[in-house]
C-alpha cells in the first residue's frame, strides 16, 4: 500500500514538473529577446507590454523632403520601422514599413528578398512631394536573428546608396530609343502568342478570372497581366502589370528582381473579389528580346505554382 502511494505521488510530481516545463517553454517563447533585436538592427526600440510587440524605428532625416511645398518633419510619417512579436514554435513575426526614394526602391527590395524577408506592398503616401517618397512594406516569419539581420541589411543598403549619391537620382540606368520600332515576331516567339501593335510599339495581354458579387470579372474588366514594349529592338523599354494571387507575389518578385526588372508598385485594384488578386507594376530597359525573356521567366514561375 505504501509502495502504491509512493508511486502515485511520484507520478503526480513528474506530471507537475512536465506541466511547469511546458508552461515555462510557452512563456519563454512569448518573450522577445529585445536586446538581441537592438544589437542586430543597430537601433534602439520600444516595447508594448499590452501587445507584446517590440518596435525599432529609423527616421529618414538624411534627405530634406517637401510635401505641398512644406518642409516635412519625420514625425509626420517619414520614419522606417520594423515591429517584432512572438509567433509559433519559437519563431518571431516581423512587420514593417520602409521609407524609400525612387533610386532606393529596387536595391532595397532585392536586399530584403535575398535576406529571406517578404515584400508585401509598394506605394506612395503623399502628393506633390519633392523628392518623391515611396513606402515599401515588409514582413517575415523566422528567428529573431534572421529577421533583425535582414532589417539591418535593408537599412544599410539604403544608407549605402545615399552615401554615394546624397540627392536621389531621377532616372533609371539605360537608354530608350527616341523612335518606336519594335519587331513583333521576335517577341511573339518568346511569349508564344500573338500581340497587339501600335505606332511601332508592341503589347501582350494575358487575362485571368475572378468573381465580384457573384459576377465573373476577367480580362476586359482589368483582371490581366500585360507587357508593353517601346523604343527599338536594341534600346527598348517594357512596362506592365502582373495580376497575381497572394501566394504568387514573392516568387514573381524574386524572379523579376533577379532579371533586373524594376518594381514600381505593388497594390490591389479591387475589393471583395474571389480569389483575391494583387497587382505588380514594373519598368525595364534593355534589348527588347532580353526584356521579353525576363517577363516570360516570371510568367513561367507563376504557372509552375499551379501545376
Amino acid at each position: 500500500m505504501l509502495r502504491f502511494i509512493f508511486c502515485r505521488r511520484a507520478i503526480v510530481a513528474i506530471a507537475l514538473a512536465l506541466n511547469l516545463a511546458t508552461a515555462y517553454a510557452a512563456d519563454s517563447a512569448s518573450v522577445l529577446d529585445t536586446a538581441k533585436i537592438e544589437q542586430l538592427t543597430g537601433l534602439k526600440g520600444s516595447f508594448s507590454k499590452e501587445e507584446n510587440v517590440f518596435k525599432v524605428s529609423k527616421p529618414r532625416s538624411d534627405v530634406k523632403i517637401q510635401v505641398d511645398k512644406w518642409a516635412m518633419p519625420t514625425f509626420m510619417g517619414l520614419t522606417s520601422w520594423a515591429a517584432f512579436t512572438p509567433a509559433h514554435n519559437g519563431q518571431v513575426m516581423m512587420m514593417g514599413d520602409t521609407v524609400v526614394f525612387e533610386d532606393e526602391v529596387n536595391p532595397a527590395m532585392s536586399t530584403a528578398l535575398n535576406a529571406g524577408l517578404e515584400v508585401t506592398a509598394l506605394h506612395n503616401h503623399f502628393f506633390f512631394d519633392q523628392p518623391k517618397v515611396y513606402f515599401m512594406h515588409i514582413s517575415g516569419m523566422s528567428s529573431v536573428d534572421q529577421l533583425a539581420t535582414g532589417i539591418k541589411k535593408v537599412y544599410d543598403k539604403i544608407a549605402e546608396i545615399r552615401a554615394a549619391r546624397p540627392i536621389p537620382v531621377t532616372t533609371f540606368p539605360g537608354v530608350i530609343a527616341s523612335d518606336n520600332w519594335i519587331t513583333p515576331a521576335l517577341l511573339e516567339a518568346v511569349f508564344g502568342m500573338k500581340g497587339q501593335t501600335s505606332n511601332g510599339m508592341f503589347k501582350v495581354v494575358m487575362g485571368r478570372e475572378a468573381k465580384m458579387h457573384d459576377i465573373v470579372v476577367a480580362n476586359q474588366m482589368g483582371v490581366n497581366t500585360w507587357a508593353a514594349f517601346a523604343g527599338s529592338d536594341d534600346e527598348a523599354v517594357v512596362d506592365g502589370d502582373f495580376a497575381m494571387l497572394e501566394d504568387e507575389l514573392q516568387p514573381i518578385l524574386k524572379t523579376m528582381r533577379a532579371e533586373d526588372i524594376n518594381i514600381v508598385a505593388i497594390h490591389q485594384h479591387m475589393t471583395q473579389e474571389q480569389p483575391h488578386y494583387m497587382f505588380l507594376h514594373y519598368w525595364g530597359k534593355g534589348k527588347a528580346v532580353d526584356l521579353a525573356k525576363s517577363i516570360k521567366k516570371a510568367l513561367d514561375v507563376q504557372a509552375a505554382l499551379h501545376r
